[in-house]
């Protein structure tokens, strides 16, 4: 036996840090929902705009053209091509990148209030107040 240890073996159980199921069944419904819909809301959103003549950069509207390099390859072609048919594809795209910046913070802002609400303090009844102590700024 070492020095610091002892020979008496714990037989308890042991806390394991791991996730709850339930939490990870939440993260995994929030990475689908979360893109649903966000696209449903920026292609309505790019509609509506359309729709009430609003100033939408002309390089995002119409059909998207993929690279030379992609012609080349009919693979390429084949994987990439239902993309090509969709009109104004890079307008959506964008808008649903910004729908979901926006929900994720949305929501990061909602859990951390509501975590540290549900959090017990940080001291207890029993522990001692931190000390108020003030450093002076070293001056040579």
């Amino acid at each position: 036996m070492g020095k610091y240890q002892s020979s008496v073996v714990k037989r308890g159980r042991e806390k394991k840090r791991e996730v709850h199921y339930a939490w990870r069944g939440i993260g995994c419904l929030m990475m689908l929902i979360m893109p649903a819909i966000s696209i449903v809301a920026g292609v309505g959103t790019i509609d509506y705009g359309l729709e009430n003549n609003w100033a939408i950069p002309y390089q995002l509207l119409g059909y998207p053209r993929l690279p030379d390099f992609f012609y080349r390859s009919s693979g390429l072609v084949s994987m990439f091509s239902p993309i090509t048919g969709i009109n104004n594809f890079y307008a959506y795209a964008a808008m649903s990148f910004i729908y979901m910046v926006l929900l994720s913070g949305i929501i990061s802002v909602v859990y951390a209030f509501i975590y540290g609400l549900m959090t017990p303090s940080r001291y207890g009844p029993l522990d001692v107040p931190p000390p108020n102590v003030k450093v002076k700024r070293y001056k040579r």
